[in-house]
């Protein structure tokens, strides 16, 4: 019987901090959570620190412009 009331008891608390979060969006100006991603911040922007997918991200689109330009002839390379 005791387990059904903790049980019960985590589900209300569960609910409780769910229902607190939405009416902290509801009235909040702009209604969305703070950016808290590495990405959002100006600071961190300007030092030049990303996170690992924003990095690895621009890596990738570095080695496939490489790739392209490797595979651009020149017009004295097509006679």
């Amino acid at each position: 019987m005791t387990i059904i009331k903790v049980i019960l008891l985590a589900i209300v608390l569960v609910t409780l901090a769910l229902f607190g979060l939405a009416i902290s969006i509801l009235l909040k100006k702009g209604g969305q959570f703070p950016n808290t991603h590495i990405g959002g911040n100006k600071y961190l922007k300007q030092k030049g620190v990303s996170c690992a997918q924003t990095f690895d991200k621009m890596e990738q689109a570095k080695a496939k412009k490489e790739l392209q330009f490797k595979k651009m002839k020149l017009a004295s390379d097509q006679k």
